[in-house]
């Protein structure tokens, strides 16, 4: 079988570093808010152009305290895309917040900026642009709209580090910018692990005080926050993969380009907007017989995902909203419609011209069905 992902294979090229860089951790005995997660708070900073990184328990985290350092809390309401993971519409209601959805681009499957405004009413205090599948989302456009209502920004970057438009990175255009580091991740820890980065200092400060249990001296609680730092072993292991990353995005680029050229006739490929940097964390195609496609594929030897099958609004959680079938039908075509292929950096191509192979007939027997 193939795999959608194959993380032993990264491990086998950094062992000797990764395990170095561990055992270091041990030997110095401190394990949480120590110099290995200072340092990493620096180096990611910088790597993604925001004057302050917060080293988090979880992405879903930095989404949470990004709010909540914001002050988006219970009868606002916060607008963001339907097509999604639910970690992104969980961080909302956890600050008691209520999600707004909004249409995705049918091409990008990102949130569709030109219906933005239209949602927009006075209870209205913050938008949760995702790029998704690492691709960008329209940055410039949902900047504009947020100027000129005064609503707060925060991106979900889960998918897409190193990803940027016009060569600024994504996290840097917003007043947070929230990743992840689960270790599927484009950038992955060994474990849990997310960051909040932001270049105003005073988010940063809350962000720092709320990750703590709120607050800012030990002993001392300003309000109530909660547990959520980046671990010593974790950020040591972060360190090491960081200078591979624009590498590893190089790679998937690479692999990107050599099934677009062999399959952009046969099905819907993924494709960056001119300007901007798609990182590719899934290699994420559109065909009409999904589900028979996708089994055709295992059958065949080929692992496949679907990233999402039911999108947010139909997602039992959120029945609350009030939302329908048809009611985002570009979200609800691509929840049908969406198939992932493997895609990691050392993903050769051997194994994609047999994943070519497999998807050209799964495709053809489904067109003839």
């Amino acid at each position: 079988m193939i795999p959608i992902l194959d993380l032993t294979r990264q491990y086998a090229g950094l062992k000797a570093e990764i395990d170095a860089a561990a055992q270091a951790v041990f030997a110095n005995g401190t394990f949480i808010n120590g110099p290995q997660c200072h340092a990493f708070e620096t180096e990611f900073a910088t790597y993604v152009g925001a004057s302050n990184a917060v080293g988090l328990n979880s992405g879903t985290d930095a989404l949470h305290l990004g709010l909540r350092a914001l002050g988006v809390g219970p009868g606002d309401e916060v607008i963001t895309s339907p097509f999604t993971f639910v970690a992104t519409t969980e961080a909302i209601g956890m600050v008691g917040a209520r999600p707004v959805f909004v249409d995705i681009d049918p091409e990008s499957f990102n949130i569709d900026a030109s219906l933005i405004e239209a949602a927009i009413t006075s209870r209205t205090r913050a938008l949760i642009p995702i790029h998704l599948y690492g691709r960008p989302a329209p940055m410039l456009e949902i900047m504009e709209i947020a100027r000129k209502y005064r609503l707060s920004v925060v991106e979900d970057c889960a998918q897409a580090v190193g990803a940027h438009i016009g060569g600024k990175p994504v996290g840097s255009f917003g007043d947070v910018g929230a990743f992840s580091f689960f270790p599927s991740k484009n950038l992955g820890a060994y474990g849990d692990g997310g960051i909040a980065v932001t270049s105003r200092p005073e988010l940063a400060a809350r962000l720092r005080s709320l990750r703590a249990h709120g607050g800012r001296v030990k002993y001392h609680h300003e309000e109530l926050g909660v547990n959520s730092r980046l671990d010593e072993l974790q950020a040591a292991i972060l360190r090491v993969k960081l200078p591979h990353l624009d590498e590893w995005i190089e790679a998937r680029g690479m692999a990107a380009e050599r099934y677009s050229r062999a399959l952009s006739h046969v099905v819907d490929v993924p494709i960056a907007a001119p300007g901007t940097r798609h990182v590719f964390h899934q290699y994420t195609l559109r065909v009409k017989d999904r589900d028979g496609v996708q089994a055709r594929l295992t059958d065949s030897g080929v692992q496949t995902m679907v990233y999402y099958p039911v999108p947010l609004h139909l997602q039992e959680v959120h029945r609350d909203l009030g939302y329908g079938a048809g009611a985002f039908p570009n979200a609800e075509a691509a929840a049908r419609e969406v198939l992932s292929l493997p895609m990691f950096p050392e993903l050769v191509e051997r194994e994609q011209a047999e994943v070519v192979r497999a998807v050209q007939a799964s495709v053809d027997v489904g067109a003839a069905v």
